[in-house]
C-alpha cells in the first residue's frame, strides 16, 4: 500500500504538469481552432522566467570590505547584490530565496506579452489554413524559440532551487499511520500540485462565471452567430491566447526546482502534452486535465521496478499504448466533442 500511495503521489506530479500544458493547448484549439506545437515552448519560457528572475535579483557590484583581509593583507573586493543596497542583507537573502515564487509576477505580463505577439503576429494568418500548416509553422517557430533561449542560456540545465523553506520532505507515513519514513515526498512538488490545482480551479471558474468567459465559451459553440451579435469575439480570442501561453508560463516558473530548465524541455513536455490532450479529446477542457491526471498515475505505476522486470520499457511507451487504445474504442476522445477535427 505504501508503494502504491507513492506512485499515486509521482502521478499527481506528472499529471498536474501535463494538465496545465494541455489546458492550454486545449484553450487555443477549442478557441481559435489551431494547433499550437509551440506551446511546449511557452512552458519551456515560463521556466527561464524563473532564472532570468532569479539572475535580476542576484546582480552585483564590487565594493571594498575593510573587515576582510587577502594574503597580502590588503582590503578584500567583494561582490554585494544590489538588492542588499535597496533592501537590506535580510531582506535580500530572503527575495532571493523566495526567486521562484516571485517569479510569478514577472512570468505573467511576459507570458502574456509573448502569447500577444505570437497570435497577432504570425498564428492570426494560420487560422483558415489547414491544421497541417498551422503543425508545421508552429512547430517551427518552437524550435526558434528553443535556439534562442540556447544561445542566451546555454545547452547546460541551469539548476533553480525552491525556497529553502520548501526543500525538505514531508513524511506521510506518519500522517496516515506507518512507520516513519515510509512514505516521504518533497514539499515543492506537494505545492506543484496544489499550485496546479488552483490554476487549472481559476480557468475553469473564469471561463463558467465571469461575463467575459461565458461569451469565450459562446464562441468556441459558434463564432459567427457571436460575431453577428456585435460582439469582437477575434479580440477576446486574442485575449484567451494570452491567457493560456500565461497558464503555460506558470507551469514552467513551479517546474523549475523540479526539473532544472534547459533549451529542450519544452519539447520533452510537448509531445506527451499533446497526447494527453488527443486522449481527453481535442477541445475538450475537462477531458485535457482528466486525461492530464489519468496518464500521469498510468506512467507512474508504469515506473515501478515490478512492472519493469516483467515488461521492461514499459514506462517509456505506456502513455501511448493507452493513446491508441483510447483513439481504438473512442476515435473522439474520452470527453471530445462531434464534429472537431473531423472535416
Amino acid at each position: 500500500m505504501d508503494a502504491i500511495l507513492l506512485q499515486i503521489l509521482n502521478g499527481l506530479d506528472k499529471g498536474s504538469a501535463y494538465a496545465l500544458i494541455a489546458l492550454g493547448l486545449t484553450l487555443i484549439f477549442g478557441t481559435l481552432g489551431v494547433v499550437n506545437f509551440a506551446h511546449g515552448a511557452l512552458f519551456m519560457i515560463g521556466a527561464f522566467c524563473a532564472v532570468t528572475f532569479t539572475n535580476l535579483l542576484t546582480l552585483s557590484h564590487i565594493v571594498i570590505d575593510d573587515t576582510r583581509k587577502d594574503f597580502l593583507g590588503n582590503p578584500m573586493k567583494v561582490e554585494v547584490p544590489y538588492i542588499y543596497d535597496w533592501f537590506g542583507q535580510e531582506t535580500g537573502d530572503a527575495l532571493i530565496d523566495w526567486a521562484v515564487p516571485l517569479s510569478i509576477l514577472f512570468a505573467i505580463p511576459v507570458m502574456v506579452a509573448i502569447g500577444f505577439i505570437m497570435e497577432r503576429g504570425l498564428i492570426k494568418h494560420f487560422y483558415k489554413r489547414p491544421h497541417a500548416d498551422q503543425i508545421l509553422v508552429t512547430f517551427g517557430l518552437a524550435i526558434v524559440m528553443a535556439e534562442i533561449i540556447k544561445y542566451y542560456y546555454g545547452a547546460n540545465p541551469i539548476p533553480t532551487p525552491a525556497p529553502a523553506a520548501f526543500a525538505g520532505s514531508y513524511d506521510f507515513g506518519a500522517l496516515l499511520g506507518y512507520d516513519p519514513n515510509t512514505i516521504i515526498y518533497p514539499y515543492w512538488r506537494l505545492i506543484y500540485f496544489a499550485f496546479a490545482a488552483v490554476v487549472i480551479g481559476a480557468v475553469f471558474a473564469f471561463l463558467q462565471f465571469t461575463t467575459f468567459g461565458m461569451v469565450v465559451r459562446a464562441g468556441m459553440a459558434d463564432r459567427e452567430t457571436v460575431g453577428l451579435l456585435g460582439i469582437n469575439i477575434d479580440k477576446r480570442f486574442t485575449i484567451m491566447f494570452g491567457i493560456a501561453a500565461a497558464v503555460a508560463g506558470l507551469a514552467g516558473v513551479m517546474y523549475a526546482p523540479i526539473n532544472s530548465p534547459n533549451y529542450n524541455m519544452g519539447m520533452d513536455f510537448l509531445v506527451l502534452s499533446f497526447v494527453v490532450v488527443v486522449v481527453g479529446g481535442m477541445g475538450s477542457l475537462p477531458g485535457a486535465v482528466l486525461a492530464g491526471f489519468l496518464l500521469g498515475i498510468l506512467e507512474s505505476f508504469a515506473s515501478m521496478s515490478v512492472v519493469l522486470d516483467i515488461i521492461p520499457g514499459i514506462n517509456q511507451i505506456i502513455i501511448y499504448l493507452v493513446a491508441i487504445i483510447i483513439l481504438l474504442t473512442r476515435p473522439r476522445g474520452l470527453m471530445g466533442r462531434k464534429g472537431v477535427m473531423e472535416d
